[in-house]
This record gives structure tokens, C-alpha cells and sequence, in this order.
């Protein structure tokens, strides 16, 4: 049932999306998903909680804490566009549909916080390897910065059935880890003195 209503979801939108469609897709009976799964908007956030679960896992699953700190974030990386160019009706449904609608974009901060914590987590595991500390402001922005630039770079994935997930993560390794790599060193730029 979850994955007729993701690729309905995905399709349609949550709002021009019928639990007609989707029971059809899913070949049982429309008062059969009321029962299992409640109304639409229940659907939908069952929907969102299970893909933002299959995303996390499998992240977490694959950058391991014992590894070094470029090689968490490519694992990180590849795991999370691996996951979306095999679920891109999921990526669909977690970042384009539920973003701008109520009461859903809440659910999407949410899914952005827990792996906003866990690229701060990885980012501060690094800088304490190299014997240095940053403040948990900048990490947290650095975090926010890597993130959002993994989910544009997502979307643009989703939309291409023929780019490979392993090289865009590696794209986007390129351009987060060259950056993250001179910060692990203590250097950063600095606007020009008027």
C-alpha cells in the first residue's frame, strides 16, 4: 500500500492525489486502505516517516564512525544519492511534495534537522581528530550549507533516470570535501579590508 501511495504521491501531489488511485494501484479496496493506513493525510506522513526512515538508515549504515573523516562523507554521500536514484518517487514525495505543504513541511524540517545533526556530528568527529574545535554554531551552518546543497543536487538527480547516483555523489564530494579539507586545516577566506 505504501509504495502505490508514494508513486500516486509522487505523480499527483498530495492534494490532487486520490485514495481511489490508490487503492487501485495497490489492487485492494479503497475502504481496505482507511483501515490499514486512515485518511489521506495519515497516508501521506506514513508515506514521508518511511522513506525519511529508508533514507537514514541508509546513511547511518554506511558511514561508520570508525572511518576517516573524508571517507564517512563519501560513504554518507553515495549511500544518500544511492538512495535516491532507487526511490526518486520517494525523494519526490519527501522533498518536493511535502515541502511546501502544511502540515507536512514540518515533517520535512524535521527529516532536514536529524541530518543536519548528523553531518555537524561528522564535521566536529573530524576537526577532534585533527586536535581542533569549532563552535557548534559554525558547524551547525557548515552542516546546513552541505545539506542543502546534497538535496539540490538530489533533485537534479531525480529528475535524470540516466545520471548515476555514484557520480553525483562523487560530484558532490568534490565540491564538499576540497572545501571541508581546507577548514579541517584552519583555513578560511576572508572578505577583502575596504
Amino acid at each position: 500500500m505504501l509504495d502505490a501511495a508514494v508513486k500516486v504521491f509522487s505523480r499527483r501531489g498530495f492534494h490532487a492525489a486520490s485514495m481511489d488511485e490508490i487503492a487501485d494501484d495497490a489492487g485492494i479496496s479503497k475502504p481496505m486502505v482507511y483501515a490499514y493506513l486512515g485518511t489521506k493525510e495519515e497516508l501521506f506522513v506514513a508515506c514521508l516517516h518511511r522513506e525519511t526512515a529508508r533514507m537514514m538508515e541508509a546513511i547511518a549504515g554506511a558511514a561508520a564512525p570508525d572511518l576517516p573523516a573524508d571517507q564517512r562523507l563519501w560513504r554518507g554521500l553515495r549511500a544518500f544519492f544511492g538512495f535516491v536514484g532507487a526511490h526518486r518517487d520517494g525523494w519526490a514525495v519527501l522533498y518536493r511534495q511535502a515541502r511546501g505543504s502544511q502540515p507536512f513541511a514540518g515533517e520535512l524540517a524535521a527529516m532536514r534537522a536529524r541530518l543536519v545533526e548528523v553531518v555537524a556530528g561528522m564535521l566536529d568527529h573530524a576537526l577532534r581528530a585533527e586536535g581542533r574545535e569549532v563552535a557548534e554554531t559554525e558547524l551547525e551552518v557548515v552542516a546546513y550549507a552541505l545539506v542543502g546543497a546534497s538535496e539540490s543536487l538530489a533533485d537534479w538527480l531525480a529528475d535524470r533516470p540516466e545520471a548515476d547516483p555514484e557520480k553525483t555523489a562523487t560530484r558532490m564530494m568534490n565540491v564538499a570535501w576540497l572545501g571541508a579539507a581546507q577548514l579541517l586545516h584552519g583555513t578560511t577566506w576572508r572578505p577583502p579590508t575596504p
